[in-house]
């Protein structure tokens, strides 16, 4: 059976840019000095016994520090990643606007083979990009779940 994600795409309808919408920038040392595909919706792993939507909104809260805002969400289906998760996207047009981000934090041996563990925020920064500067800043497999959006909303998209 695959690893299955949920998540959230925040978007809302700006004046000079059309769509934006909301992404995290993935924390860590990895991604630490990265910014081309080091961006991700609010996402995590879910059981087949939690529903996609509410484990999407729980991950939201727990990567965000808040919780999702109020919206109508809605499926923009299920998305096949390269690695071989799927991840189920939900879409949902806010204006939000939270005053810090405060992530969950993973625990990993760093520098790497040191024998020291140190955590790090799954999520270090977020905030709005139009969805053509989305679409170079999101990782690679989920620029479908962008595309999927823009179709939604019939924009047009790259």
């Amino acid at each position: 059976m695959p690893t299955r994600s949920a998540g959230i795409l925040l978007y809302r309808f700006a004046d000079a840019d059309g769509v934006e919408v909301w992404l995290g920038h993935m924390g860590g040392p990895f991604w630490a000095r990265k910014d081309a595909g080091a961006w991700s919706i609010p996402k995590g792993l879910h059981d087949g016994d939690e529903q996609p939507l509410a484990a999407a909104l729980r991950e939201f809260e727990e990567e965000v520090g808040t919780r999702a805002p109020p919206a109508k969400y809605e499926a923009l289906g299920e998305f096949l990643q390269a690695s071989g998760k799927i991840i189920t996207a939900f879409a949902g047009e806010s204006e939000f606007a939270p005053e810090r981000i405060s992530s969950n934090t993973f625990e990993l041996e760093w520098p790497p083979r040191s024998g020291r563990m140190r955590e790090f925020p799954e999520i270090d920064d977020a905030r709005w990009f139009s969805l053509d500067t989305a679409r170079e800043k999101v990782s690679a497999g989920q620029v479908q779940i962008l595309d999927a959006l823009a179709r939604r909303l019939g924009v047009k998209a790259r």
